[in-house]
């Protein structure tokens, strides 16, 4: 039911965003409009989301082979953080070849990593047992760095520009 309520407060809010944004600009520019949609709708559900993955956590807390399983998924999504942002640094300014195709990939992996880093901070909070905890913190922390590597590229550059 968390999950159900969750989506539908992610549609409200891109609704409300479509229906304040529908103008001439939007026409004009609808292919980024709609990936701000996406965007926006991967955020509010990710963090409406947290409160029923909460619930369900706290009820898995007895598993300990649930929370070691768990905490080797995160490392392994933290690890591809890593990559995404060793690919975009390394792949931003090739021309077309297949790195500049994985690079242009890895940003969308660089834009769900605040999420993750929150999700990770959930897991080490239910988390009944040392090592996963360890596990996850370390997991958000990654997470974290791949966040500011992001923000570092793409908003650091149009704070400086207006100076």
């Amino acid at each position: 039911m968390g999950y159900v309520a969750a989506f539908l407060i992610a549609c409200a809010v891109v609704a409300v965003r479509i229906a304040t944004t529908s103008g001439p600009d939007a026409q004009a520019s609808s292919g980024m409009y709609a990936f701000g949609d996406a965007v926006l709708f991967t955020g509010v559900f990710g963090i409406c989301s947290l409160a029923p993955t909460g619930g369900l956590l706290y009820l898995l807390r007895p598993y300990r082979r649930f929370w070691t399983g768990l905490a080797v998924l995160a490392l392994a999504l933290a690890v591809t953080g890593v990559s995404a942002a060793v690919l975009f640094a390394v792949g931003r300014q090739a021309t077309m070849s297949p790195l500049a195709t994985l690079a242009m990939a890895s940003v969308l992996r660089i834009l769900v990593a605040p999420l993750f880093a929150i999700t990770f901070v959930v897991f080490a909070v239910f988390s009944p047992y040392r090592a996963p905890r360890v596990a996850f913190l370390a997991a958000s922390a990654v997470e974290v760095v791949v966040s500011a590597y992001g923000a570092f590229v793409w908003v650091a550059p149009l704070l400086l520009d207006r100076v």
